[in-house]
């Protein structure tokens, strides 16, 4: 399933409709009775997109939308039998994506709710590419394409040297003992672990430093361990 779609108190019927087209891209259509319904929601479950009214029988739609939109940046689209311009300002500057009035097209409908998801999928991946991308100074450790990159010079590591690398970028300024290097790497206990750290520390200066024995990304803490920053 690709997620959920909540439709928080919709009496409209404009919605049923939609449910089986949306089932052929494996979204299905939640209906929500409460704001807190909502919460739960978008906490446990994989949530795409909010279609909710902002006239609610027991609660303040725009208000709603404000929430939710401080907890999350899911799509948001208002649904509502109110045409006015007040209405749809108030909802857009409260954080509601769209607004559709209805009764409407379903097919219009569902076109604005597959392109509201889309969007979202693309900036949610865009972003959690960015986040697997991790800089120091002028080296970068790009894990989208597992390539580093000193200056704008791509540096050839060997597996091993590149996982350690990364994960000190990751915990870049944090020193990590070297029975923390080899445990987060080889996934054992280290056990005379100090020489094979100490190799791949090395090659791995000798490939990203301009000078080794005066390292700029990675150091060692005395007694300690090794750190990069």
């Amino acid at each position: 399933m690709n997620g959920q779609i909540l439709v928080y108190n919709n009496q409209s019927g404009v919605v049923a409709p939609l449910e089986p087209l949306l089932m052929g891209d494996e979204y299905v259509t939640k209906i929500v009775s409460s704001r807190q319904e909502i919460l739960d929601s978008i906490e446990m479950e994989e949530v795409k997109m909010l279609i909710t009214d902002i006239e609610l029988a027991n609660d303040n739609g725009f208000e709603l939308i404000g929430q939710i939109r401080q907890i999350s940046p899911i799509p948001i689209m208002v649904l509502s039998a109110r045409d006015d311009e007040a209405a749809k300002i108030k909802a857009f500057k409260g954080g509601a994506d769209d607004y559709v009035v209805y009764p409407c097209s379903p097919l219009e409908l569902l076109a604005r709710v597959k392109a509201h998801i889309r969007r979202y999928v693309q900036l949610s991946s865009a972003s959690h590419s960015l986040n697997k991308v991790y800089r120091f100074d002028d080296l970068v450790v790009n894990d989208v394409t597992r390539t580093v990159t000193v200056c704008d010079k791509e540096v050839k590591l060997t597996p091993i040297e590149y996982k350690i690398l990364k994960l000190l970028v990751q915990e870049k300024g944090k020193v990590m003992s070297i029975e923390e290097i080899y445990e987060s790497i080889w996934n054992m206990r280290a056990i005379g672990a100090d020489n094979t750290i100490a190799v791949h520390i090395r090659h791995i200066r000798e490939k990203i430093e301009e000078n080794p024995k005066q390292p700029i990304y990675l150091k060692v803490v005395w007694g300690t361990g090794y750190k990069v920053g």
